[in-house]
């Protein structure tokens, strides 16, 4: 056990692909932020203006938090926990209220043969992610792994 909380490549796989599907989410969206801003007004928390405005600053932060944990950057993977646990408290109220309704978790269903996805599965989902980054925390905890700051990306290395 103690070899897979130690293990660089494993660090770098979970990390990858956790940024990744960050990636790929956010531009799901943003190819279809009127969808994406109808998906969220089916939950009720926010204006429509606010949905309008969420339906494209959700997607840009996935991407940008997704980027940033991909090349190991200071803060991605503490973006990541926070959105996912914000994603989890709006699917558990979708749970409480009943709510059947696409998550919109990868942009939003193109016909109905594309079965949405929803709350519970979601929920599960995001839980895995959350299991996955609570692994790095404790990678980088028990193997010293750091990640880097930004400006360390574009300087120049000696």
């Amino acid at each position: 056990m103690k070899s897979l909380l130690t293990s660089k490549i494993l660090h770098t796989v979970i990390r990858v692909v956790l940024g990744l599907l960050f990636v790929y989410a956010g531009t799901l969206k943003l190819m279809h932020p009127q969808g994406f801003a109808v998906t969220i007004n089916i939950y009720g928390l926010v204006s429509w203006k606010m949905a309008g405005f969420l339906s494209y600053a959700i997607p840009c932060v996935e991407i940008l938090s997704g980027l940033g944990l991909i090349l190991n950057v200071r803060g991605a993977l503490a973006a990541i926990v926070a959105q996912l646990l914000g994603f989890m408290v709006v699917l558990l109220y979708a749970l409480y209220l009943g709510l059947d309704a696409d998550c919109g978790c990868f942009g939003t269903p193109k016909n109905t043969d594309n079965a949405p996805t929803g709350p519970l599965q979601a929920f599960i989902r995001d839980a895995v992610m959350l299991a996955g980054c609570a692994f790095l925390y404790v990678q980088r905890r028990m193997a010293g792994f750091r990640p880097w700051s930004l400006g360390r990306l574009f300087v120049k290395q000696r």
